[in-house]
């Protein structure tokens, strides 16, 4: 089990003594929002709310439904470490069986008490020493803590292409995947390479008439068995509850020992690019292979997991075209070639704002310091959790935190844990106001910077890795590293201040 269990202990101490409980508002209702309710929870604070935009969970799962959708990270990996999942279906999950996973989870531990939906945090202000929240509904709250669980991959990013708002036939974003269009026997185009194009392409050249890939970028594809379990073996996985917690540790040991390979040079670093090269010696048209071969290092954008890609994009019913788009049309897309690539449907693919963190949030900080002031050179965070000028403020999944090919929600147990120290400490009253101290965030950013260069991301691509400032805004050391510096907080980074 990843959560701080002594914290736990050490916090439900402090309640019984009549300590100080501190409110914490929450906002995002994710993976990692439910996570930390359920820290607090678990510790026995009961004074939180998780403000929530949508109508439900989930975040990144909800969002994306398209056919195909499955986790890259191993099922048994991809749980919460406290909650195994037996029952999963695959060796990597398929996105529905997520979202209920999440959804049994947040019942579980009754956060339906704690979440207010469709309320999304729309102002958020430090003022004599709280944060003052108004929310879409006008609702207004306040609380010591605040902690932005907004996640990543939730912000769509529509392609700038002449002409988009032209085409007459049904067209939308692949995390608005609209389940009421026909696609049997359509012409069908994807405009995009990453994981989510990959992943649609072999059930979506099933049913369509033609199916057509827009790519701008080659990708590199690392090879994977998505295995299908037997029922014999979900009973098993039932029957001795030992074993899912046991997978869970052997798969999240062999990412520890494999993904070091995209943060510095060696032995790993070459292997991937040896499979993942030796998986594209399966397209066998040369032509095919030089367009589908990428012009940069395997792992410099963040790897898509396929076993199923190469073999679709050979079907005689599927292109890749590489043209160039020039614009879209009512009738379908015009290449740079001239030639219209006529269709029925058209979805885009197109990724997501990796980079919005807690915006359109408008945040106020210490002396009415705003967010765009702060971020002013980019979005910084001391291990991308507290900024300075932010007080009792936290992020999970902030700027540079481990979002590479990992669980995110171990890295969210890490983060929590992090966190219920602070508060911990709070209830001890050793401060009422924290912040990390600017020296300390430019002293980490000073080592980011030194670490960078030795990552795959900066031998030379372009991903959603990268931030406004031109540079991958990625953790640059392993996630046993970020494990290890979360394990305690060192408070000489940090200024801890009384009321006055």
């Amino acid at each position: 089990m990843l959560l701080d269990q002594q914290t736990h202990r050490d916090i439900q101490k402090l309640i019984a003594q009549g300590r100080r409980i501190p409110r914490v508002i929450v906002m995002g209702a994710g993976m990692s929002g439910m996570c930390m309710g359920i820290q607090l929870l678990k510790a026995g604070i009961q004074n939180f709310v998780i403000y929530e935009k949508k109508e439900t969970i989930g975040g990144t799962w909800r969002e994306n439904t398209y056919p195909g959708l499955t986790c890259d990270i191993p099922s048994f990996f991809y749980t919460y470490s406290f909650e195994p999942n037996p029952r999963w279906t695959h060796r990597f999950p398929p996105g529905d069986e997520i979202q209920q996973y999440f959804m049994n989870v947040f019942h579980k531990y009754g956060l339906d008490a704690y979440t207010r939906f469709n309320e999304e945090v729309t102002d958020a202000r430090y003022e004599e020493g709280r944060w003052q929240i108004r929310t879409s509904k006008g609702t207004e709250d306040s609380a010591e803590f605040l902690v932005s669980a907004a996640g990543i991959l939730h912000h769509p990013v529509m392609p700038d292409i002449p002409g988009l708002d032209t085409f007459k036939g049904a067209m939308f974003h692949s995390a608005r995947f609209d389940h009421s269009v026909p696609l049997q026997g359509k012409r069908i185009g994807v405009v995009g390479t990453g994981s989510t194009a990959v992943q649609m392409m072999e059930p979506l050249s099933q049913i369509a008439e033609h199916t057509f890939m827009f790519q701008r970028t080659a990708q590199w594809i690392f090879p994977y068995s998505n295995k299908e379990f037997s029922q014999r073996w979900i009973d098993l996985m039932t029957r001795y509850p030992g074993l899912p917690t046991l997978l869970y540790h052997l798969q999240k040991d062999l990412l520890d020992w494999f993904l070091p390979a995209v943060v510095k040079p060696g032995l790993r670093r070459r292997l991937l690019a040896y499979l993942c090269k030796k998986h594209l010696d399966k397209v066998k048209d040369p032509v095919l292979r030089a367009k589908l071969t990428p012009n940069y290092q395997p792992g410099c954008k963040r790897l898509i997991m396929s076993n199923t890609f190469y073999d679709t994009i050979q079907k005689p019913k599927v292109t890749l075209v590489t043209e160039g788009i020039q614009q879209i049309e009512p009738e379908g897309v015009r290449l740079k070639t001239g030639e219209l690539v006529a269709l029925d449907v058209l979805i885009l693919a197109t990724g997501f704002n990796a980079h919005a963190y807690m915006r359109p949030t408008s945040m106020y900080g210490e002396g009415g310091l705003s967010l765009e002031q702060a971020w002013a050179q980019g979005p910084r965070a001391l291990r991308s959790l507290t900024m300075p000028g932010f007080p009792n403020f936290f992020m999970l999944m902030g700027p540079h935190c481990p979002v590479g090919n990992y669980s995110l929600i171990a890295v969210a147990e890490y983060a929590t844990n992090h966190i219920m120290k602070f508060l911990r400490m709070f209830m001890e009253q050793r401060f009422d106001q924290i912040t990390p101290r600017p020296e300390a965030v430019a002293a980490f950013y000073k080592d980011v910077a030194s670490a960078l260069p030795q990552t795959i991301w900066s031998t030379g691509c372009k991903s959603w890795y990268y931030g406004p400032t031109g540079q991958p805004e990625l953790w640059p050391w392993t996630a046993k590293r970020f494990e290890h510096d979360l394990k305690e907080p060192n408070l000489a980074e940090y200024k801890l201040d009384k009321a006055a």
